[in-house]
């Protein structure tokens, strides 16, 4: 696996890539990586006491803003891959998110992304982000 560096709140999601995933070679879609994100982002809002559903049920959503993907390798179908995956930033109304992309087996980094999200309720206006559900993130000690 990749070195994590100094990144603080850093989660491992792993699985293997399925068929639907790939083209007729095998290969993973470009498209495909888009949801991998989604999945790590996920597994550490879970770990990390903040899962997304939570924020949901709050009557708030994480609207993607921008979002920035490098690809270095491909997967191809039934390599089991690693999302490791890190927040960068939490602002008062969004936050940023970096990844990295793993084959887990052999450790070759596949790609990195960036993926910013502004916070709405479910009227798609824009809001603050709801102090109880960022609370773990400003009560642990952040790498420095």
């Amino acid at each position: 696996m990749a070195a994590s560096g100094n990144r603080p709140f850093l989660t491992e999601t792993s699985f293997r890539v399925r068929f639907a995933e790939t083209d007729m070679m095998g290969i993973v879609h470009h498209a495909a990586y888009i949801v991998y994100l989604e999945e790590g982002r996920s597994g550490l809002g879970r770990e990390q006491g903040i899962p997304y559903a939570e924020l949901e049920r709050m009557g708030f959503s994480l609207a993607v803003s921008d979002i920035h993907i490098r690809y270095y390798e491909p997967a191809r179908y039934d390599d089991l891959i690693s999302v490791l995956s890190w927040i960068e930033q939490v602002r008062s109304r969004g936050m940023t998110f970096g990844y990295e992309i793993v084959n887990t087996e052999t450790g070759q980094r596949l790609v990195t992304a960036r993926t910013k999200h502004i916070c709405v309720d479910h009227n798609g206006t824009v809001c603050r982000l709801p102090h109880d559900w960022i609370a773990p993130l400003t009560s642990q000690p952040q790498a420095g």
